[in-house]
């Protein structure tokens, strides 16, 4: 049966996409040697990618019970793209995104779309192979029209490669027609050493190019399930330490500094503003539409690049970064002299939240559903002001997003320390023997090793019938889950409780940490309490309160 791209595909797309960048974002970053050497594309695709993934889960919310259209999927994509967008390579991907919407959520989307449900539960509009072949031909066309000076053995080439492998697929299934356009990028990014002179001089690939290789790869599972293992990988390792092991200069002579904005401005004066922005530095490239524009320029005069966005229109989330430098923040104010340490910590509810406040951490309030942007967990690391930060995630989930934080808050002259609690039971075990006064590397040793002695459990509610390692719940049970997985199903919240810690105690443990949501009453704490005190009596119990936003219950052994 044919592959068609609809909604659901195309969130599994976005989604898919995040994590492929997330595992191929370091080596991306480290042969990124075009258009300046600053080692910072597979972050920026991560985050631009992130950026548009929200926007279309926020999508799939706003409609729920319901499903949005494709074209409304497609458009929150292109969108969450564009105002996330970071970096050239980020920019340009978000053009990339914005012309596939054009063609998938625009009229022939409309024209496509079949009769939805009456009830609106459901909807049965999608793409085929031909016009998913259309919108990978607008993604590339719009793509070399957003920059100023198009340069060949870039990801504008990989992306054209990629849009004329789908066209001569001649395929309706989109399945077959993604295959087609991963292949035929995967072949013109091997030949990007040989376009781009400074590729071939390190021996790298195209870094964005690599990162739409990844992208287009998640489509492909998106739609057939298939795991690609991109062709260019083989030997690239080799091409990586190459390029590692010669010296490339950070800023090749060229401007000093990106700049980077988001405009609200007509037509005609983004037409002037190329002009004049082209006249100023280089790598210029302007996407957008509709009033909205992101903007991506290199300058060595970053107060006239943002002086004319004012005259263009109205110019926010500006960011100007100094190359090899960090970020170039202006303040009316001097800076505070930085602490040498702090913690930054995402956290599940307001009673976790102020505990661990108290702590001395900088917190991330967490919401049921809405997991943190990298951003916000960078906004916390400068918040922290500190030269060394150890970052709790407290999330498997957030490993990617934390990774890129880390990554970022790094260029900016801070020392970070990744540490991969999976549960905030972690985060609280490896605070407890936080200790400042240590040195850095002992102290993030101590606390990653006394996270990792703390095996975690959670109790949540089933939301439908499922299938799950202990069994199928059915809606409205009590699930408890150990390390992740779930382990008991129950239909009341203290016998379920119980049991995960007779689970979890059985391979031994000194202290159980319980950690309550809103709605469970005292009393389930007392019963819990006694339950270990008269069946393990060398183990102690502490219990705090998660408060709102918080899970059902979390559970710690250390």
């Amino acid at each position: 049966m044919p592959q068609n791209l609809d909604a659901v595909a195309v969130r599994a797309w976005c989604r898919l996409a995040l994590d492929a960048l997330g595992r191929a974002r370091e080596e991306i970053d480290s042969i990124n040697v075009y258009p300046v050497a600053d080692g910072d594309t597979g972050t920026n695709l991560y985050l631009t990618v992130e950026s548009a993934s929200q926007a279309v889960d926020a999508a799939f919310t706003g409609h729920d019970p319901a499903l949005p259209s494709l074209a409304e999927t497609v458009r929150a994509m292109a969108h969450g793209a564009l105002i996330g967008a970071r970096g050239n390579s980020g920019t340009i991907l978000s053009q990339l995104f914005r012309g596939m919407a054009q063609i998938l959520g625009g009229p022939e989307g409309d024209e496509r779309a079949e009769t939805r449900d009456t009830d609106h539960t459901a909807h049965t509009d999608y793409a085929d192979g031909h016009v998913l072949e259309l919108a990978l031909r607008r993604a590339a066309e719009s793509a070399y029209e957003a920059v100023a000076h198009p340069v060949e053995g870039t990801v504008l080439t990989v992306a054209t490669a990629a849009a004329k492998a789908a066209g001569a697929a001649g395929s309706t299934d989109c399945g077959t027609v993604a295959r087609a356009a991963y292949d035929g990028a995967c072949v013109a990014l091997d030949a990007t050493p040989g376009q781009l002179a400074v590729l071939g001089r390190a021996g790298v690939v195209d870094a964005g190019g690599r990162g739409l290789v990844a992208v287009l790869g998640a489509l492909v599972r998106a739609l057939s399930g298939e795991t690609l293992s991109h062709k260019a990988a083989d030997g690239l390792h080799a091409r990586v330490e190459a390029a590692e092991c010669e010296e490339l200069p950070a800023g090749g002579g060229g401007p000093a500094f990106e700049v980077i904005y988001l405009l609200e401005a007509d037509d005609s004066a983004v037409a002037r503003l190329r002009a004049r922005l082209d006249r100023l530095g280089d790598s210029l490239v302007v996407v957008g539409g509709d009033g909205l524009w992101n903007v991506h320029v290199h300058v060595d005069d970053a107060g006239a690049a943002v002086e004319a966005g004012v005259e263009a229109g109205r110019p926010h989330r500006i960011r100007i970064t100094h190359f090899g430098v960090g970020d170039a923040h202006t303040t009316a104010q001097p800076p505070r002299e930085r602490t040498q340490r702090a913690i930054v910590a995402v956290v599940p509810g307001e009673g976790l939240a102020g505990l661990y406040a108290e702590a001395g951490a900088t917190t991330v309030p967490t919401r049921v559903g809405e997991p943190p942007a990298s951003g916000e967990l960078v906004d916390a690391i400068r918040r922290a002001h500190a030269r060394e930060v150890v970052l709790l995630p407290n999330d498997a989930e957030l490993r990617h997003t934390a990774a890129a934080a880390a990554e970022q808050a790094r260029t900016e002259g801070v020392r970070v320390a990744l540490i991969p609690t999976r549960s905030a039971v972690q985060g609280i075990a490896a605070l407890a023997v936080h200790a400042p006064e240590r040195r850095f590397d002992e102290d993030v040793v101590a606390m990653t090793s006394a996270a990792g002695a703390t095996r975690y459990g959670e109790l949540a509610v089933a939301e439908r019938q499922s299938w799950t390692m202990a069994g199928i719940c059915q809606a409205g049970d009590v699930l408890g889950l150990i390390d992740g997985d779930v382990a008991v199903i129950g239909s009341e919240v203290a016998p379920t409780a119980a049991s995960v810690l007779d689970r979890m105690l059985s391979a031994g443990g000194e202290m159980v940490t319980l950690v309550l949501g809103e709605s469970v009453p005292d009393a389930v704490a007392e019963r819990l309490e006694k339950h270990v005190r008269e069946t393990y009596l060398a183990v102690d119990t502490v219990v705090y309160r998660g408060g709102r936003q918080s899970a059902l219950m979390l559970i710690g052994v250390e």
